[in-house]
This record gives C-alpha cells, structure tokens and sequence, in this order.
C-alpha cells in the first residue's frame, strides 16, 4: 500500500520552510510520497490576505519540480467550502482506495485538535505525524502526544512563516533566501502581496 504524507495549508506563499520540512519527513519516515495540499480556506483563517487558489497552487508546483517524491494537491478545489480535514481524507480515501494517509501537522495545531471536525474519528483512523514549533505560549506535553497514531518528530524547526514573508513584499524588502527560486521569480514583478 502506497503511504501519503497530507501537507495541508494555504501556502501563501510556499518557502523555503515548507521544503526543509516536506523533504525531512521525506528522508526520515516510510512515507513514499507528500502531497501539499492547497488549501482553498482555511476555517479558523481570514481570507483578506489569501492569494487566488490557482495562484498558491501554481507556486506550489514551481517549488516542488525537482522533488520527483513531491506533489501539489488541488483536491479541495472542488470540496464544499471551508474545507474540513476529515472530508477532504474521506474524500481521497473513496478515490484511492490502495493508499494509505498520514496528516502531517505542527505542533501547535495540536492545541485547537479537539475543536476541529470529527477529531475524534481523524484521531483514531489516521496517522498524524507532528513536527515541532516554537510559539507563543507554553508548551504543554500534549495528551495527543500519549495517543498511539500520533508521533512527534524531531524535524529541524524553522522560523519563517509566510505572514512575515508577505509584511516583507509589502514593505518592499528583500525575500529571495527566503523562498524557492522559482518562487521568487513568479512573485518578483507581480503585484502579488504589495
């Protein structure tokens, strides 16, 4: 059975984090392959800020072209809006029957976990692999952490996020390091983000 790591998120824009962390997982699990998912609307997120979805979708692909292991993800294009995780895994389960899906999150999701749909079901019939963050807050040894399908990798923590990668653009300062190249350049003479 084919294993599928679920990168879900706006990605707006993708950087250079996104890739450090896809590729991690990547090198150190049994996943064969990770699929960002462009998410259209997030519930819990504003969408002032949010880029077109093809936009995001489209600069996912340019950053992932030389990661054969790496894939972008439409799928809620099409899902009712907001998008719900626990129906966008039913969705691709009922489409895929012969892989298997794993959630890949950070660990300050877990905080909000229980508020989400159906967490209790996404808990119990999906593997959530969670890597770490650092936020605001204290960090708590989560009862999620006890759980059996949910494990805490010690992926490298990055701090860039794409809120600060978009107050950047705005103020029109540099962001070529943080962002994939092609990424750069498709952004680079757009009015994307000004």
């Amino acid at each position: 059975m084919k294993k599928i790591g679920l990168f879900f998120g706006s990605f707006n824009p993708i950087h250079i984090g996104h890739l450090i962390l896809a590729n991690y997982i990547l090198e150190n699990s049994d996943m064969d392959e990770l699929w960002f998912v462009v998410s259209p609307q997030n519930p819990f997120k504003e969408k002032k800020s949010l880029l077109n979805d093809h936009n995001r979708l489209d600069m996912v692909q340019l950053a992932i072209k030389n990661y054969p292991k790496m894939k972008a993800s439409n799928v809620e294009f099409s899902l009712p809006k907001p998008s719900y995780t626990i129906d966008t895994l039913t969705y691709l389960h009922e489409k895929y029957p012969d892989y298997s899906f794993a959630l890949i999150m950070g660990e300050d999701n877990l905080e909000g976990l229980s508020k989400w749909k159906n967490s209790e079901t996404l808990v119990k019939n999906h593997q959530i692999i969670v890597y770490p963050r650092s936020f605001e807050g204290e960090k708590k040894d989560h009862e999620y952490l006890q759980h059996e399908n949910i494990s805490l990798i010690q992926a490298p923590i990055i701090e860039i996020s794409a809120t600060q990668i978009r107050k950047m653009i705005k103020d029109g300062k540099n962001v070529r390091p943080m962002l994939p190249p092609e990424v750069f350049d498709y952004l680079d003479g757009s009015a994307f983000y000004r």
